[in-house]
C-alpha cells in the first residue's frame, strides 16, 4: 500500500493535545491519565479512525487508545477526534513492536485488530499483528481476562492468523467467516473505513474473538 505524504502531518500531531508525544511516561498509569477506572481498549493499526471514534462516542464509559504508525494516516484520525472531543480517546505514534514499553502488565482490556496489513511474503510473516510472536507481546499487557478481536476480508491472512492462536497462547471465544452475515457476532459491529469499503464489494469479513489459554508461553 502506498501511503500518499502530507506536509506537516507530523508537526500537525506534536502540537494536537489529542497525540501523547511520549506515551513511555504513562506506562501503568493510563487511568490516571484518563483520570478515571474505566476499562482501557486499544487498536493497533487505527487508521484513519473511523472504528474507534465511533467506539469512543458509543461507550463513554470506556478508555480508547488508538495506534498508528504513519504520520499521514494518523492525521485523519486526529482530525476526526478534534471535531468531536471526546474526553475518553487519545492516540499514539508508534509501532506496535515496542508496545511493551507503553503499557504495563494487565493494564489493557481489550485490544482491536482491524484490517492489518497482510504482509504477503512469507518471509514477513513475524510483521503480521495476529502472529504468534506479536499474540505473545501483547500477553505482557493484556488482563488475564482480557480479549482480542481481529477482523479482516483478507482469507489467507485471516487462516494464517487462525493457525497462530493456539501457539501464541489463546483460545478462540468466536469465529465467523462471514461476519455481516452472522447475526450473533454482527450484533453492534461498528465497521471500519476498510471494512465499509471491502464488504460493499461483496467480500465476506472474517471475524475471530481469542482470549489468553492461561499455557506458559515462551516469550521472545
Amino acid at each position: 500500500m502506498r501511503l500518499r505524504n502530507i506536509p506537516g502531518a507530523r508537526e500537525h500531531l506534536k502540537e494536537s493535545s489529542y497525540v501523547i508525544d511520549t506515551p513511555e511516561e504513562w506506562k501503568g498509569h493510563w487511568r490516571e491519565y484518563f483520570k478515571n477506572d474505566n476499562p482501557l481498549r486499544i487498536e493497533i493499526g487505527t487508521g484513519k479512525g473511523c472504528f474507534i471514534v465511533q467506539m469512543a462516542q458509543e461507550n463513554p464509559d470506556v478508555n480508547f487508545i488508538g495506534i498508528e504508525k504513519y504520520s499521514s494516516v494518523l492525521l485523519r484520525a486526529v482530525q476526526k477526534q478534534e471535531e468531536a472531543q471526546l474526553t475518553n480517546l487519545v492516540y499514539l505514534r508508534y509501532e506496535a513492536e515496542l508496545l511493551e514499553d507503553v503499557f504495563a502488565k494487565d493494564e489493557v482490556d481489550l485490544i482491536y485488530l482491524n484490517f492489518s496489513d497482510p504482509w504477503p511474503k512469507k518471509s514477513q510473516q513475524t510483521r503480521r499483528l495476529p502472529c504468534k510472536e506479536f499474540l505473545r507481546l501483547y500477553s505482557n499487557f493484556l488482563g488475564a481476562d482480557g480479549h482480542i478481536e481481529f477482523k479482516t476480508d483478507n482469507r489467507e491472512l485471516f487462516d494464517f492468523a487462525v493457525d497462530e492462536i493456539v501457539p501464541g497462547g489463546y483460545q478462540i471465544l468466536q469465529i465467523t467467516y462471514d461476519l455481516h452475515n452472522d447475526p450473533a457476532m454482527n450484533a453492534g459491529n461498528v465497521m471500519t473505513e476498510y471494512e465499509k469499503r471491502f464488504s460493499g464489494k461483496g467480500n465476506a469479513i472474517c471475524k475471530c474473538v481469542i482470549e489468553r489459554s492461561g499455557a506458559q508461553v515462551t516469550l521472545i
